[in-house]
């Protein structure tokens, strides 16, 4: 499945650690769920040391359009992927905010994933719970 390099696994998970930092509550939970995207990718590598380095490159960025443009580039099935790990860090506890649901909004738009097909996916994560 994957066609993303180390370099864009860093950046993806960057984006998932802004998407779990947006309601101001960044927990050990969200954390690995991050790892567990990063495993999901990269069987050998330290996830630890991934997540390191996504947060540095999250807190140096105010720009979400860099993270969103590796995405963009990806086939269907990838961004899926990407949409339904961004749910689950946000459903983990058990809210959505307003800012929440408009980060998902601005990322399905710019990587250019239909509105109906998150929200599909959004429902799989909450029956789930």
């Amino acid at each position: 499945m994957s066609a993303l390099d180390k370099e864009n696994i860093v950046g993806v998970s960057a984006l998932l650690v802004h998407a779990a930092k947006i309601d101001e509550k960044y927990s050990e939970n969200e954390k690995q769920l991050i790892k567990d995207f990063i495993k999901s990718y990269l069987k050998n590598d330290s996830s630890e040391e991934i997540l390191k380095s996504a947060e540095r490159l999250e807190n140096d960025s105010n720009q979400l359009l860099n993270f969103t443009n590796i995405i963009k580039k990806e086939n269907d099935e990838i961004k899926s992927d990407i949409i339904r790990h961004l749910w689950k860090i946000i459903i983990s506890d058990k809210t959505v905010d307003f800012y929440e649901s408009n980060l998902m909004r601005r990322i399905c738009g710019l990587i250019y994933f239909p509105d109906k097909m998150s929200a599909e996916i959004k429902l799989q994560i909450l029956e789930k719970k």
